[in-house]
């Protein structure tokens, strides 16, 4: 009976393996021979399979916030020294009994770069009637710290003597400044010869659209904008512009030496 015991200890009763378990050992004994199935994955339209298991993902659609092009009025470059050109815009407001006569209320230089290197406001001699701010953007609070106007003008003169001068409409800037410019160094968009409509002048925010594609003046102005868009318009068109401003004033030089040689002629006449 002894023997039969150490028999069964030898041999104990083995209890049946869970299905699963089986499955899996027998999976470990074929050593990994046999090739695991590839894992699924979906084909692209083309025929490739995708570098990844879960597939290409889609591309997302260019929103038209991603194709709207950058505002060619923006500066792209950092300078904001006083270079040999300079572009002007100014805002008026009303004085007067009715308010329709014109004052300075704030002027803007930019350099060729588009760079502010004066704006501000000013507070004109006489009292203001209509601050016009639907169009000049200016208000009552922007007066009250404004700079006097002999100063500012001072300045501004300062500033443009010597230097070519852009903008839209000079003779206007120049007047509610009180200031003169010579005109061999004055570069007006609204009188530069293609920039006209059957001879007429047309709007700077017109020129703006046809010319640079920018859109400006849609409420209130802004006389940096303004400048900026007069100063790029001279910009793009500076090589044919200076050409034809140095072909002017050679003509002017030699009409001048011309009526210099008739005068001789008509005092030993006499």
């Amino acid at each position: 009976m002894g023997s039969e015991l150490v028999k069964k200890q030898k041999h104990p009763k083995q209890l049946p393996l869970n299905p699963n378990w089986a499955q899996l050992r027998q999976k470990l004994k074929s050593g990994g021979s046999k090739s695991t199935k590839p894992l699924r994955t979906s084909k692209l339209p083309n025929g490739d399979s995708p570098t990844t298991v879960l597939g290409k993902r889609k591309e997302c659609p260019i929103s038209a916030s991603d194709t709207v092009k950058p505002n060619v009025l923006t500066p792209t470059s950092s300078d904001f020294s006083l270079t040999n050109e300079l572009a002007m815009d100014c805002e008026m407001v009303g004085v007067s009994s009715e308010g329709n006569k014109s004052a300075l209320g704030r002027v803007t230089l930019v350099n060729k770069w588009g760079n502010v290197v004066f704006d501000e406001y000013v507070r004109p001699v006489e009292r203001v009637v209509d601050f016009r701010t639907e169009i000049s953007g200016i208000r009552p609070r922007d007066l009250r710290k404004a700079k006097d106007f002999p100063t500012v003008q001072k300045k501004v003169a300062e500033l443009i003597k010597g230097r070519v001068l852009v903008g839209h409409a000079l003779r206007n800037d120049l007047k509610a400044l009180l200031l003169s410019h010579p005109k061999k160094d004055m570069r007006d968009t609204s009188e530069y010869q293609p920039f006209l409509k059957e001879g007429r002048r047309r709007a700077l925010r017109h020129l703006a659209v046809e010319f640079l594609g920018v859109k400006i003046q849609g409420g209130e102005h802004c006389p940096i904008e303004d400048a900026r868009a007069a100063m790029l318009l001279y910009q793009r068109n500076k090589k044919e512009w200076e050409r034809g401003v140095k072909d002017r004033l050679k003509l002017k030089e030699k009409q001048k030496k011309r009526k210099q040689k008739k005068k001789p002629n008509k005092e030993a006449a006499k």
